[in-house]
């Protein structure tokens, strides 16, 4: 799998990015993006997608195809796409606070730490649906890996659509995320409406 070894806080600050967003807690140097070249229509638009697929660790051909999936769903063909990457069972584990990155989360449940709905599930790609149970496996619930993780996320705000026990590290979802509940929707962060100009081309 091709993997983008920049730095985080190098590559925020080349798309303007708060490292927040990708569960990092540093400053990004944002009076650092250089700010007097003109960007065309197509770059601003470029951009979004690059911020997009950088928060959530997905490379071209995926995202493409989650962009493809968005347009056939009814609604709105941007938030569709944000709905679907926010149902990734990767995003779901750091959203929870069992990661402090979406990294991390991706190498948890390739690692077989998860279960969905009881039963083992390794692909961080996988789309959760409203109800879903998601809980660490119980043998590797004493790990000090999870007591590390819990320690640095405790404080991470929850979103609304999701339940999450850190005792029993076990939550649920109570219901697919809609705009308002999409932190980088919410923020501005990513507007995927060039995203949507982009591939409609």
């Amino acid at each position: 799998m091709a993997v983008n070894r920049t730095p985080i806080l190098k590559r925020c600050r080349s798309l303007g990015l708060e490292p927040a967003f990708l569960g990092v807690d540093k400053k990004s140097k944002r009076h650092l993006i250089r700010s007097n070249r003109k960007v065309s229509e197509y770059g601003l638009q470029l951009r979004e997608k690059q911020k997009a697929k950088f928060i959530y660790g997905v490379l071209e051909k995926p995202f493409r195809n989650y962009y493809e999936k968005a347009d056939r769903m009814k609604g709105m063909t941007g938030e569709n796409l944000m709905v679907l990457l926010e149902s990734r069972l990767d995003n779901v584990i750091f959203r929870m606070g069992l990661a402090r990155t979406r990294r991390e989360s991706r190498q948890i449940v390739g690692h077989k730490f998860i279960l969905v709905n009881g039963k083992c599930v390794n692909i961080p790609s996988y789309q959760v649906k409203a109800g879903d149970v998601i809980e660490v496996r119980e043998t590797k619930k004493g790990l000090q890996r999870f007591k590390d993780i819990l320690e640095v996320t405790e404080g991470r705000m929850v979103p609304e659509w999701l339940e999450f026990n850190p005792e029993t590290m076990q939550g649920t979802i109570k219901e697919l995320p809609n705009r308002d509940q999409i932190d980088v929707l919410a923020d501005g962060a990513v507007d995927v409406m060039l995203i949507v100009e982009l591939y409609s081309k």
